[in-house]
């Protein structure tokens, strides 16, 4: 094993940042469940699993943090999370509740798993291949924790898109809140927070595609999808050329194993 410098594979952790993170989850589950609508299923699946492994590919080959391929990763894990949680439910009929305790264990192993092996959860030292992996891994795990969690409380517990919307958001605020007042970790605050982002984005994302009849503004899952595209593509570009958002050369020294 030697010790060298690194570059870190990840974005600094800014309001765009944020902005991002929830214009991809809301595509993400539009897109999938537009997907799904226009072809079969199974070959929505099979797309969907090779796009997000070209993506993850692509990921691991840089030797640093590329804004657009970073972001083409976490839409595709976006797009991926989606239509494995919802398959799951229709094709397998596991309840949503069923579900999200499921990812919420699967989340767990990954954390245990990633601070055992390397004594952090720190999205700050991600400039290992192995830090990296264990990354992604949480990624995936929450976005499909984050699918579950918001059809769980739209679907099962009755509240609709906005409702659900109103209860992620006030979540994340406290969060926030907490943070700032109380001082609690800014490893569990962050990883608090990135999961609630995805059932917010969601059920945004449905609560603007979906027919009026069933709680949603009907714009349409295919307007939605390009709407939240043309905002990614903005905001990424904006965070390519914004000096603030990329990340420099790591000041620490890592293991490589």
């Amino acid at each position: 094993m030697t010790l060298q410098k690194a570059l870190r594979k990840v974005p600094e952790i800014t309001a765009v940042f944020w902005l991002i993170k929830l214009l991809t989850t809301a595509m993400g589950e539009s897109t999938s469940d537009f997907l799904v609508q226009v072809i079969n299923p199974y070959i929505a699946v099979a797309l969907g699993s090779i796009g997000l492994l070209g993506a993850l590919i692509l990921q691991f080959s840089v030797r640093r943090y590329v804004p657009w391929i970073y972001w083409l990763c976490v839409v595709m894990v976006a797009i991926f999370g989606t239509m494995a949680a919802d398959a799951l439910h229709i094709q397998l009929g596991i309840s949503y509740v069923s579900l999200t305790i499921g990812f919420v264990s699967t989340l767990v192993f990954v954390f245990a798993a990633w601070y055992v092996s390397e004594k952090t959860l720190s999205i700050h030292s991600i400039a290992s291949r192995r830090r990296e992996t264990f990354y992604w891994a949480a990624v995936m795990a929450t976005f499909a924790l984050g699918t579950a969690a918001g059809d769980m409380t739209a679907y099962s517990l009755h509240l609709g898109y906005f409702m659900s919307i109103v209860l992620f958001a006030i979540l994340i605020v406290a969060i926030a809140l907490v943070h700032w007042k109380l001082h609690i970790n800014s490893i569990f605050a962050f990883w608090l927070a990135y999961i609630l982002t995805r059932p917010l984005g969601a059920s945004i994302a449905d609560w603007l595609g979906k027919s009026q009849h069933i709680g949603g503004l009907g714009f349409g899952d295919s307007t939605v999808s390009v709407i939240l595209a043309i905002l990614i593509f903005i905001s990424v570009t904006f965070s390519t050329f914004n000096p603030r958002e990329v990340k420099r050369e790591n000041p620490i020294t890592v293991t490589e194993t």
